[in-house]
């Protein structure tokens, strides 16, 4: 019962301090341009994994 209460206050105090991140008006957490194995690129601003997917042909510009 212990390591149960332990690992539920751990997990309130994280929870709590991303709370507090978003209430301070930190950026968004978002995904990387690219991603693994994947052509596929959604960033607004051409990334370098988009110029090369571009230079290589995969993708349509």
């Amino acid at each position: 019962m212990t390591y149960f209460l332990v690992t539920f206050v751990f997990m309130l105090i994280v929870i709590g301090l991303m709370a507090i991140g978003v209430m301070f008006g930190r950026r968004a957490i978002k995904g990387s341009c690219g991603g693994v194995n994947s052509a596929a690129c959604v960033c607004l601003k051409k990334c370098a994994a988009r110029k090369k997917v571009e230079a290589e042909g995969q993708v349509e510009i």
